[in-house]
């Protein structure tokens, strides 16, 4: 079946395991300016997800035992958690430190043609913000 059939698909969300939920959605509202589009169930949330634009990520607490593993835990070429385009990187780095967000690496050309930055968020996740040259 081809896309003509079955329609264009939506934007990916990745999926993160977080050692805690609320606080995980607090990070993504406060530092990055994501909204809350769902945390559930009402108490203590253990699923949530965040959205800026059509960005998403769904983050859940899955069990005290299973923490987080972020991509370059696993392989330091792994830089990233998610690639999240962003036309203006510069408008947003200055947004996101008008915020007090710190960021993992500064806004810069990379080797490989990419103009961004990179933010690590709560528990490690790292996300880079930017653009194709």
């Amino acid at each position: 079946m081809s896309e003509s059939q079955t329609g264009p698909l939506g934007p990916a969300s990745p999926f993160f395991i977080v050692n805690d939920v609320p606080r995980a959605l607090a990070f993504y509202q406060d530092q990055l300016g994501f909204e809350v589009r769902y945390a559930g169930p009402a108490e203590p949330p253990f699923f949530g997800l965040v959205g800026r634009g059509s960005a998403q990520i769904c983050l859940k607490a899955v069990d005290p035992e299973v923490g987080p593993l972020p991509n370059v835990l696993r392989h330091p070429w792994a830089f990233w958690d998610a690639f999240l385009y962003c036309p203006d990187p510069e408008a947003m780095q200055r947004e996101l430190r008008h915020r007090g967000t710190e960021l993992h690496r500064e806004l810069q050309v990379r080797d490989d043609g990419l103009h961004g930055f990179e933010v690590a968020d709560a528990d490690g996740y790292v996300l880079f913000f930017g653009c194709p040259v």
